[in-house]
């Protein structure tokens, strides 16, 4: 079989991420292999996110540069797949004549048919079918990557109809995959070298509730008890449907990391309530409190919307003492923008585009602090790192935190980045230490990363139990 090379840009949150690897995996069969070369590619795919207008102009964009590459080279197939291409599905025909595949969010299992007959017969094909139960894939569950972390899909879809957002159109209404299914996919991964999950969803804490599968907390446990891992994430949860019994995996199950990221969009009660968001500002401190006694370390971050319609300045208030209130450890935020489909973008008053980027920029200095904050009290402790391998600045001439010329870097469990050399000689060996948990000192603290030595007596810390839980 001939090699052919398949080029995949990913835009977009980290479900697109584990899509595009799911696409690479079940193109195998037909001889694809990734390539990171444009001009090398014989299927080019852009996967797309619709979250927000300028991911969407971004995908367009990078489409834009394409046709010229399609002339020179016979029998290149373009695709563009995700959630721009559920949303605009045959539109993007008349836009981009030189496209050959829409790939909804639902196809990915019939993308080696489709490019099969793309090329035998040469022809268009829009294919945004959705369906009500999450398909496995079973070409893509025998191929790993190796990699130290990897993403995994426990879910799809959402049934929260917030105003602003457009999941629920492009990704479906939630479906969930079986435990057994999930469970050996990760078992697959660790025996090809991964030692850390993210468990992705539109929102895990609702994981299996329709299916009449086991809760979210107990798939958590079924995954804590796989040997070789040696840490768990996930994303994203709904602070509606936070229970106690998940707070308390946090205590309770030694590889979940002392992270969690709990959007909250807004600190008004009136504008939580106008996005449909089903919880109040009272109440999410509430759930962060809980989370605090039962991990004091843990890091939480979040997610904002400025200028939402109808926020007034008294509203945005609220949301700037949300966080002086919860003292985030980081903050992902954005102006609010209109969506085809969401309800929010026939409501009335929306804000001057002038005035949501002065809330903005208002919003990040203020988070700014805290972040600098909490990374600065980190100084002068001791952090379980797993290592992801060399750290991608030490070739950057002039970057603030290249101290030595040869560092590795990786996560803590709270998932703050840290840089870091060797005690004494500042030299460690790239191979012995990656995907292993090494006990770094800090020692320097940057806005969005750290620096420190590993300790000498105490790595490599490979088979450490419950890393977070001898955190300094």
């Amino acid at each position: 079989m001939n090699t052919k090379y398949i080029y995949v840009n990913t835009i977009g949150c980290q479900m697109n991420v584990y899509d595009s690897e799911q696409m690479i995996k079940v193109l195998k069969p037909l001889g694809y292999e990734r390539t990171l070369s444009l001009e090398t590619a014989d299927l080019i795919i852009v996967n797309t996110c619709s979250i927000r207008k300028k991911a969407e102009q971004k995908a367009f964009s990078f489409l834009g540069r394409l046709p010229d590459l399609k002339k020179k080279k016979a029998g290149l197939i373009i695709g563009i797949s995700g959630c721009v291409a559920q949303q605009e599905g045959k539109k993007i025909l008349d836009r981009f004549p030189y496209v050959d595949i829409i790939l909804g969010t639902h196809a990915i299992g019939r993308l080696p048919q489709l490019v099969n007959q793309i090329e035998k017969e040469r022809c268009r094909i829009v294919d945004i079918k959705m369906s009500e139960e999450m398909e496995e894939l079973e070409c893509a569950n025998r191929f790993h990557s190796g990699d130290v972390s990897s993403f995994v899909t426990i879910m799809q879809g959402c049934d929260n109809f917030c105003t602003y957002c457009v999941v629920p159109y492009v990704r479906g209404r939630e479906r969930s995959r079986a435990p057994e299914n999930i469970i050996q996919e990760i078992c697959g991964l660790v025996a090809s070298g991964t030692k850390e999950v993210t468990l992705l969803g539109q929102n895990v804490n609702s994981y299996g509730k329709k299916e009449g599968l086991c809760s979210f907390p107990e798939l958590l446990g079924r995954v804590n008890d796989i040997e070789g891992l040696l840490r768990i994430r996930f994303t994203t949860s709904h602070p509606k449907d936070l229970s106690d019994e998940l707070v308390y995996a946090f205590k309770d199950l030694e590889k979940v990391c002392g992270h969690f990221h709990l959007p909250v969009q807004c600190g008004s009660n009136r504008i939580l309530k106008k996005m449909n968001r089903k919880y109040t500002r009272e109440s999410y401190l509430e759930r962060v409190d809980k989370l605090r006694q039962v991990r004091p370390d843990i890091a939480i971050t979040s997610d904002m919307i400025v200028g939402f319609p109808g926020e007034t300045r008294a509203d945005f208030e609220e949301t700037l003492d949300l966080i002086k209130k919860v003292e985030f450890d980081g903050l992902f935020a954005f102006i609010y923008s209109e969506r085809p489909n969401a309800p929010a973008s026939a409501f009335p008053d929306q804000i001057d585009l002038k005035e949501k980027k002065e809330r903005l920029q208002k919003l990040l200095d203020l988070q700014e602090g805290f972040t600098k904050k909490k990374n600065e009290a980190l100084v002068g402790k001791s952090e379980f790192v797993l290592v992801e391998g060399l750290s991608k600045k030490q070739n950057e001439p002039g970057s603030e935190d290249r101290l030595h010329d040869f560092q590795l870097t990786g996560r803590t469990s709270g998932n703050k980045i840290v840089n870091f050399v060797g005690d004494d000689t500042g030299v460690c060996g790239n191979d012995v230490f990656t995907g292993r948990i090494v006990n770094v000192r800090i020692e320097k603290a940057f806005a969005h990363s750290l620096w420190g030595k590993a300790l000498k007596s105490d790595f490599p810390c490979h088979g450490l139990k419950g890393d977070a839980t001898y955190a300094a």
